[in-house]
């Protein structure tokens, strides 16, 4: 077995829960602020966030719906989100975390999967909620703030839960975000009390974070990469949040000036934007260090533009939910562009090759495998697709086709199952979009096969023009220069938006229905 090893010393796996591990790092500070609401201006200081935290856990517990019971979240970020989701891991709870974009039969497919018996919402979202809970087993349904008729979370406050409520750090299930995985519907993702406060420690170590940083935090919480990068490393690195409910780029480039942000982390379309946006010279980024893309490969020449524009080092990392979720990340001092950076302390890396099975050296393509104590514990409810994922001796099969070379650099070439196959060849679409968003006229661009008798599947293109739009066929000539004759767009369509995930991943799936359709 070929394995790749970290470069990094290996990290000792601490026996705290999430919350002990985010608490160990706020007590030094009672009096700073470390929660601010980005829209109304609302704070929370450390001592005051302890506090909520350790009340809605004692409101929890006293109605009976504290350890071992699941509570569900369906909102955008808030500091109230943070305050729930803590409350009750502190109460030895479960927490399941919604998209608030998702429609009643979503949100009621994942409270039944999950077996959720509380849900924290929104009064924007109450109808959708209401609608959601028919023949489910929640049982209240609790507003983060008011509305006529129902239970507010302040109505939960109660006499505070001193003391953590004992659980097995390495077996309880702490949180049960949901993830499509290398395939099919999404799955509930079990993951452990150490599995996230050893990634925790594990990406302090690799990322090169430094205490007190404050971050503008768009990234969703209810995504593992707002969940668990910003909400939960921030707060145990003693730093804060400034919370948006969804991206709004002035705002939040507001934000990031007068917070003086020395990180963004961000995804590829923000990238895109901090590269070719005009807005951005209206604003004072230099306090900005570095930024830090993730969910989705960053092409070396957009990372580059993003640099040079904003002064500062563009580095990205790689992660899933299924990983709790980073495995590799780049610092200021080990970043090359393109590539996903190292693997974190404790964390081993195969490259498999998908026709044979066989270990692939450095430099050879194939399909990343990860171990470490990251790794989840399985998914919920599905012990064939937990099988199909991980083996039987803790690898997790990533589904994307990676490269490692001889220093360890992991790059993604792309998702094994969005591979283009041209004619016998295989057609990487993360490649040829990174080379189409990097031409000045194309402010996004996404590549999918299309179905062809003759060559098995076209490479074929959507394109978000520019201020000054380019032809088809300048398009195919800028591709015809870069790169290899298999790997050629055979057609454009010019649309007006790349349809993606809340993390910044693209949508394919409506790509290829809309051809079809």
């Amino acid at each position: 077995m070929a394995v790749f090893e970290s470069t990094y010393p290996e990290i000792e796996v601490s026996t705290q829960t999430i919350t002990e591990r985010v608490f160990a790092g706020l007590e030094s500070s009672p009096d700073k602020m470390v929660l601010c609401d980005g829209v109304s201006g609302a704070q929370l200081t450390a001592a005051q966030f302890m506090l909520q935290v350790k009340q809605l856990a004692g409101g929890l517990t006293a109605r009976g719906f504290g350890a071992g019971h699941v509570v569900a979240i369906l909102a955008p970020n808030c500091p109230e989100y943070c305050v729930i989701f803590h409350a009750v891991a502190w109460a030895g709870g479960t927490v399941t975390t919604l998209n608030p974009t998702y429609t009643a039969a979503e949100v009621r497919h994942q409270l039944n999967d999950a077996k959720a018996e509380v849900l924290f919402t929104l009064p924007s979202l109450l109808e959708v909620a209401e609608s959601a809970i028919e023949g489910t087993a929640v049982e209240e349904t609790v507003i983060i703030g008011s509305a006529d008729n129902t239970t507010s979370m302040a109505d939960l406050m109660a006499e505070p839960l001193d003391e953590q409520v004992a659980v097995d750090v390495s077996t309880h299930t702490v949180v049960l975000p949901y993830s499509s995985g290398t395939t099919g519907l999404p799955k509930g993702v079990k993951l452990s009390h150490q599995n996230l406060v050893v990634n925790v420690d594990q990406t302090i170590a690799a990322s090169g974070f430094c205490e007190g940083e404050v971050a503008v935090a768009f990234l969703p919480f209810f995504h593992i990469y707002g969940m668990s990068v910003l909400m939960n490393m921030h707060l145990a690195r003693a730093g804060a949040l400034v919370t948006l409910p969804r991206f709004d780029l002035p705002l939040y480039l507001q934000l990031c000036q007068d917070h003086r942000s020395r990180r963004l982390w961000i995804v590829p379309p923000v990238a895109l934007a901090l590269a070719k946006y005009p807005l951005i010279d209206n604003y004072d980024l230099s306090s900005v260090e570095q930024v830090f893309s993730g969910a989705a490969p960053l092409g070396a020449e957009l990372s580059d533009e993003v640099a040079v524009r904003l002064n500062c080092q563009s580095v990205q990392g790689y992660g899933m939910t299924e990983l709790s979720p980073v495995s590799h990340a780049s610092s200021n001092e080990s970043a090359k562009a393109g590539a996903s950076g190292l693997a974190l302390p404790s964390t081993q890396c195969r490259i498999v090759d998908t026709e044979t099975g066989a270990d692939l050296a450095a430099g050879e393509a194939g399909e990343l495998w990860i171990k470490g104590p990251q790794v989840m514990q399985g998914y919920l409810n599905n012990p064939e697709a937990t099988a199909e994922t991980l083996s039987s001796d803790g690898w997790l099969r990533t589904g994307d086709i990676a490269v490692i070379d001889d220093e360890g650099y992991m790059t993604v070439v792309d998702r094994l199952k969005e591979l283009i196959k041209y004619k016998g060849f295989q057609v990487a679409p993360a490649e040829l979009e990174a080379l189409l968003v990097a031409h000045a006229a194309i402010a996004d661009a996404a590549v999918i096969g299309l179905a062809d008798q003759e060559a098995g599947e076209l490479p074929v293109a959507f394109v978000v023009a520019g201020e000054q739009a380019p032809s088809e066929s300048e398009i195919k000539d800028y591709i015809a220069e870069n790169l290899a004759h298999y790997k050629q767009i055979h057609r454009v369509y010019f649309v007006a938006e790349i349809p993606k995930s809340a993390s910044g991943k693209i949508l394919r799936r409506l790509l290829r229905d809309e051809l079809n359709a």
